[in-house]
């Protein structure tokens, strides 16, 4: 099997697991209790909470665990919402973009019944946000806008650089999903009030995640759920030990493996572009000229050619038709909708991603394997 579905989940790099699984047998302990083993397994977790904020330049104070970055996305638009009006703040605007993922659109949208005014924001076709129709957004006082850094289908990434200034000019909190653009491209939280990652995004256990909540100025939440209030009484629960010092590890080693890494990636899309493109002359680069991450093709494939199609005829490479999240449903992707495309020409799309351990011989292969099922078609 040929892996190219990098966007939906990664392989646990062999040197996080290696680090992991001590601490699912010989050091059992649960990080809140008191005794020598407890107070070990807390001394790994804050260990961790430091290795994932070397790897973001942030403080380790300003960074809770979570279970990955949907609850992560939940806590910070909810619990930043309702913390302000709680204060007696009269603003209930909340912006975001149509194609974000499925968890901060419904999060958003959830906050209506509770009295906050939805803002969903359309794209261009490349993807991108204009910082026009943003400012125009922002006339309204707004108390918080939520970015995706680079899309999960597409992997195009917003020009933060440009948006930053206007959310911060209008006086509103910005909470960016960095799940996928972390580790993957250079990513800075200078201007950003919240963002939120994910372990399985990069090479990491499933299951756990972290918030970025500024502590200078001070951004303050209110907790999704009751509990021991574990993590600076925002987030209650027992932590996962193993997975967070899982995630610290892959933290890590996404930041070591850096341009180098990226560079490498973006040779091995350019190779399985190449490839689509003599087998499918009209192929098409979905997203096309934006800047994307350097492992991310999302390509819509001549008429007569569904996805699902696609996939049936090519059981030998494992790919998506959108994000794993709404595959479920069966239908075309609302991102790529959102851009423009057609329902016909989002059911012909693929998205094909590739990896820390993809190969130049894998993307030749699944290339020969392309052709191979689809000859005639």
């Amino acid at each position: 099997m040929i892996y190219l579905d990098y966007l939906a989940t990664t392989p646990c790099d062999p040197a996080v697991l290696e680090t992991m699984l001590p601490w699912f047998t010989q050091y059992p302990a649960n990080a809140g209790s008191l005794h020598l083993p407890g107070q070990k397994a807390n001394a790994a977790v804050e260990q961790a909470r430091e290795e994932l904020a070397g790897a973001l330049a942030v403080s380790p104070q300003e960074l809770i665990w979570t279970s990955g970055a949907t609850e992560a996305n939940n806590l910070a638009i909810k619990g930043a919402a309702r913390f302000l009006k709680e204060q007696g703040d009269g603003r209930r605007r909340l912006v975001t973009v149509a194609t974000e993922h499925k968890c901060v659109l419904e999060a958003v949208r959830s906050l209506e019944g509770e009295g906050f005014e939805p803002v969903i924001l359309p794209v261009e076709p490349d993807g991108r946000l204009s910082p026009d129709r943003l400012a125009e957004a922002l006339k309204t006082p707004a108390l918080l806008v939520s970015i995706m850094a680079a899309n999960n289908e597409t992997g195009v990434v917003q020009d933060l650089d440009r948006l930053m200034p206007l959310v911060k000019q209008a006086g509103a909190l910005l909470h960016v999903d960095m799940a996928q653009m972390f580790g993957k491209l250079p990513c800075t939280l200078e201007g950003v009030d919240l963002a939120s990652f994910s372990a399985h995004k990069i090479y990491g256990p499933k299951g756990v995640g972290a918030l970025y909540v500024r502590r200078r100025p001070r951004v303050r939440l209110l907790p999704l759920f009751s509990g021991g209030g574990q993590e600076r009484s925002l987030r209650s629960g027992t932590l996962p030990v193993p997975l967070i010092i899982g995630m610290g590890k892959a933290a890590r080693l996404a930041v070591e493996s850096g341009k180098e890494e990226a560079d490498r990636l973006a040779g091995l899309r350019e190779r399985l572009w190449q490839g689509m493109r003599q087998l499918f002359p009209v192929v098409r680069l979905n997203g096309a000229p934006a800047p994307r991450l350097p492992g991310v093709l999302n390509v819509c494939l001549p008429a007569g050619l569904e996805a699902q199609q696609v996939m049936a005829a090519v059981p030998g490479v494992a790919f998506s038709s959108g994000s794993a999240c709404s595959a479920a449903s069966g239908a075309p992707s609302y991102v790529l909708r959102a851009m423009g495309l057609t329902e016909a020409e989002a059911r012909r799309s693929l998205r094909l991603s590739v990896g820390r351990f993809t190969s130049a011989g894998d993307v030749e292969c699944a290339v020969a394997r392309f052709g191979q099922g689809l000859a005639g078609r």
